[in-house]
């Protein structure tokens, strides 16, 4: 009787426990989907457990990453379209283990909100388990947290943990990158994962627009283009890597193209991008004429239309485009890289 009582006046405050176990319950199928061997542990437990296979591997090392979506979950409450979000969630995780040469091997999510909306939360998940069934990484648990009082009507957060396996010999660091070698530019499918508080201001506060209205440069509704998930691009260095060498892989996400391509560079290089060499989604046309910004502002706000730059050697590039291209990802010859002189900048531009 007393344990029903404790029940009863924590539904009350807001948080309804029985809701969060039939959720579970719910979301069970769902996540089961993304199990590899490697799982051990099915859902709904203290801990989710994850067998490493290491037998191939000289000096196994782990590798991890976390992540959110950002002021782009805004979007999706304008839309109540919860669907894709957790693509995203995924996909601002695995891209960062990825590009130091590691394999995913599974993620973990953290969902929370004022009250547990059934439907909504389930779509979210259904999401983070598209995510990563692409990536090729096994959902393995996380937390789903009602918090009244703490976010605003039917608001929430998500964060995301992903954990990669990799070699220690294998792990890729930049530090091989040499004058010479070309940059690959792999497109994104739009704005991804940031640059969305600014977004949001061009567009609703500045323009006035709705999620609702069709935008002919885009051919669809400003909501469905704004929503429109990141790209993974696990399978695709997956399969370079096994054919090719790649000396480095920049991750375009916050930061741009500025900030992003000096994290891999020796100090002794400089990366030259020719902007010519792409054409950008239209999304960022208009947001640079909407909101007046500057072109470095935008280089160093958006990816610009490339995902993901790889280096890798002059005489190799030719074959890694056709094989990008096979694979379904559009990809371009963006630039070289060259000597960097001291106290110069690690990315120039030209085109």
């Amino acid at each position: 009787m007393e344990s029903e009582e404790r029940k009863n006046a924590y539904a009350e405050a807001g948080v309804d426990i029985e809701a969060g176990n039939r959720f579970v319950d719910m979301i069970r199928p769902i996540v089961k989907k993304t199990h590899t061997p490697g799982v051990m542990t099915d859902i709904g437990g203290f801990a989710g457990v994850y067998s490493l296979n290491v037998q191939n591997l000289k000096k196994p090392v782990l590798v991890s990453s976390t992540d959110g979506v950002g002021t782009k979950l805004k979007v999706a409450f304008m839309l109540d379209k919860h669907d894709t979000v957790g693509i995203d969630l995924v996909a601002m995780c695995v891209n960062d283990i990825v590009v130091q040469g590691a394999t995913p091997l599974f993620f973990l999510d953290y969902i929370s909100m004022g009250k547990l909306k059934t439907e909504r939360a389930i779509d979210i998940v259904k999401g983070i388990a598209a995510g990563c069934e692409e990536a090729r990484c096994s959902l393995i648990g996380g937390e789903t947290a009602e918090m009244p009082g703490f976010y605003h009507g039917n608001e929430y957060d998500l964060a995301g943990f992903v954990v990669g396996l990799a070699d220690n010999e294998e792990l890729l660091d930049g530090a091989e990158i040499a004058v010479g070698h070309k940059i690959i530019g792999i497109g994104s499918s739009g704005l991804h994962s940031n640059g969305y508080s600014l977004v949001r201001k061009i567009f609703f506060d500045g323009l006035k627009m709705s999620v609702h209205d069709h935008v002919e440069d885009f051919g669809r509704t400003l909501g469905e283009e704004l929503l429109e998930p990141t790209r993974i691009y696990a399978r695709a260095i997956s399969n370079l890597r096994r054919d090719f060498r790649i000396y480095g892989i920049s991750h375009i996400t916050g930061g741009g193209l500025i900030d992003n391509p000096p994290r891999i560079l020796p100090s002794r290089c400089k990366a030259v991008i020719d902007r010519s060499a792409w054409t950008p989604h239209p999304i960022f046309h208009y947001i640079q004429r909407a909101g007046r910004i500057p072109d470095h502002d935008m280089m160093l706000t958006f990816n610009n239309g490339l995902g993901m730059l790889i280096v890798v050697s002059e005489e190799e590039t030719d074959d890694i485009l056709v094989r990008l291209k096979a694979m379904g990802e559009t990809a371009y010859c963006v630039g070289t890289i060259e000597p960097r002189d001291a106290g110069e900048d690690p990315v120039r531009f030209m085109g």
